[in-house]
């Protein structure tokens, strides 16, 4: 069976390397080629020995993902959305600003978390993504955007998991994938510039901060939880004490010295100012001694199914205070390529729906309502 290299990390390599009698700067040299240089010919890699070449063409491959289709925005964002096979696809997306490039990478096809603001959990869950399928998407828009840009430097500085997915149900693909980013030998990012978003998968949170600490960031979007766990149903199994006990286990070996908050702001739903009193509680007295952060307010990209609508720029503008009075670090994350359905939230993809979220989803929303019955097409279905 043909072996493609981008499912391996630097280690993972040479370990592959020495199965083929090759010693570790074999695997150092071959990793250079595939991720700094973008080659995916062996015979381009002109250092290696070309019996060292005639082997891999026998036995590997270096296999990115086809592209269905890019979109660019007006401001300078592009969307691709790849192929990965047996009918499903992936959405990544390259976010410009004027001293960095951020790419937003997908781990999963579908979802199986099942937020109600989020489009990508509305149409299910497929599958995990591969870790070659992981750093593919970064492989391909990296030496991409060089060509494209016309640079010789490096174009993305900053790598958010935060496309399609739960990065941390998806744990054994995600951190070989995030060494081959962090290695100096592949794309040499920092480990403040990468940064995992987790919906609160707590036993893999505690593993990521021993693995892999990378920057992290915790869709919170609620105060209290029986608001999370109509919001994000993960909370049912990890409630917000043990999400925050976990979130202050993390700072332990964090890169940097909070947590990232993220807040989707629903007109009506989690945006009073009670709810930023009941969040300055959170942060400031749990565990004794609170939890190290910075809330990032993000604008709710509506879509008709959530049956939830966008905070006015008022209330985000209140909210965004309250927090900031209170000595937290408030940000409001700017809107980027919502044109072309690219903004927080709106990544879709293509995915075959394997999970019945469809009627999961009415099933909760109402449940939210207040609808105590469900039609026989829903099938009541228990969320």
């Amino acid at each position: 069976m043909t072996a493609n290299l981008l499912d391996f990390d630097l280690d993972g390599l040479a370990a592959f390397c020495e199965r083929l009698g090759e010693k570790r700067f074999r695997a150092t040299q071959l990793f250079r080629w595939i991720h700094q240089r973008g080659a995916h010919q062996f015979d381009q890699m002109s250092d290696l020995a070309k019996s060292l070449r005639e082997k891999l063409a026998t036995v590997a491959e270096v296999k990115g993902l086809s592209v269905i289709s890019q979109h660019e925005s007006a401001d300078g964002t592009i969307k691709w959305l790849f192929d990965v096979g047996a009918g499903d696809a992936v959405e990544a997306v390259f976010i410009p600003e004027h001293d960095r490039g951020t790419l937003c990478v997908s781990s999963q096809a579908g979802c199986a978390v099942g937020c109600r603001f989020c489009s990508t959990g509305h149409q299910g869950f497929s599958r995990n993504l591969t870790t070659g399928e992981i750093t593919a998407q970064l492989w391909f828009a990296e030496h991409f955007l060089r060509q494209h840009l016309g640079r010789d430097e490096r174009v993305i500085s900053n790598v958010v998991m935060m496309g399609m997915g739960e990065p941390l149900q998806n744990y054994a693909a995600l951190v070989p994938a995030l060494k081959t980013m962090l290695s100096d030998h592949g794309y040499g990012l920092s480990r403040r510039r990468v940064t995992v978003s987790t919906s609160g998968v707590v036993p893999m949170m505690d593993r990521l901060a021993v693995d892999c600490p990378v920057a992290l960031a915790v869709s919170l979007h609620a105060p209290h939880d029986a608001l999370r766990d109509s919001l994000v149903p993960l909370n049912r199994k990890y409630p917000l004490a043990e999400l925050m006990d976990s979130c202050v286990r993390y700072l332990d070996y964090a890169p940097r010295d909070f947590i990232t908050f993220e807040y989707c702001m629903l007109d009506g739903v989690n945006d009073q100012p009670e709810h930023a009193q009941q969040l300055i509680q959170w942060v400031r007295t749990h565990g004794g001694k609170g939890v190290s952060c910075k809330f990032n307010l993000i604008p709710f990209n509506p879509f008709p199914e959530s049956g939830l609508t966008r905070s006015g720029a008022a209330q985000v503008t209140l909210f965004a205070k309250i927090l900031s009075e209170a000595g937290i670090v408030t940000t409001v994350r700017k809107t980027r390529g919502d044109d072309i359905d690219a903004a927080c939230g709106q990544l879709a993809g293509e995915v075959k729906d394997r999970t019945k979220v469809t009627q999961r989803m009415q099933f909760q929303r109402n449940a939210a309502l207040g609808v105590t019955s469900v039609s026989h097409d829903a099938g009541g279905v228990a969320a």
